[in-house]
């Protein structure tokens, strides 16, 4: 399932996508970093995921998984993205269900989404979590703190109301600029503080 490119030195972002609500986030993602020339996306999905993109879009599983650079199957245990030597800038997971946030913040690595999340802590890389819950449990809670603590953004997609947005479309661009500005990638349409 692995997809291979050539090698070069572009940048690489993991992308995983957990069953929680918010199909939508990471098909948008992975539209926009389709326009980044120097950017591959690692795409990991996870069973729930699958479903939940059957439930929330129009889009097949086949369409979304050819929106990435490059496609693993979750339990390839052995894919690149599971060893530390293997050079990305970081992951996002979007969304981010809490049965993953669960995982990680217990280490508990038993699929490719999971183990690629670990890694990206243990090499103190960027790792950006788009939490899908509401209202948050206790238990959560405590997952997010221990998480935030060894260094992940916790990163729910919260609505930025001041920029007066006219759209769920521009709500999700929204969402997205402040996800990718963790790597440093500007996108069309993200407005900050002040520039309306």
């Amino acid at each position: 399932m692995q997809q291979n490119l050539p090698d070069n030195h572009t940048k690489r972002l993991v992308v995983g996508m957990s069953g929680a609500s918010g199909a939508v986030l990471t098909i948008k993602l992975l539209q926009i970093m389709k326009t980044c020339s120097d950017w591959e996306t690692h795409l990991v999905i996870s069973k729930g995921a699958q479903m939940t993109i059957a439930q929330e879009t129009d889009y097949s599983l086949s369409e979304v998984e050819a929106m990435a650079d490059v496609l693993y199957d979750i339990n390839d245990y052995g894919a690149k993205i599971a060893s530390g030597t293997y050079p990305t800038e970081g992951m996002v997971i979007i969304p981010c269900s809490m049965k993953t946030v669960a995982g990680i913040a217990s280490g508990y690595s038993d699929n490719l989404l999971l183990r690629a999340a670990d890694v990206t802590l243990k090499e103190r890389r960027n790792l950006v979590l788009v939490p899908r819950e509401s209202p948050l449990s206790t238990i959560h809670l405590r997952n997010m703190l221990t998480l935030a603590e060894a260094g992940a953004y916790i990163m729910p997609p919260v609505v930025p109301y001041y920029s007066k947005l006219n759209s769920l479309e521009d709500m999700n661009v929204q969402i997205i600029g402040k996800v990718l500005d963790r790597f440093h990638i500007p996108i069309e349409g993200f407005h900050r503080w002040g520039e309306h």
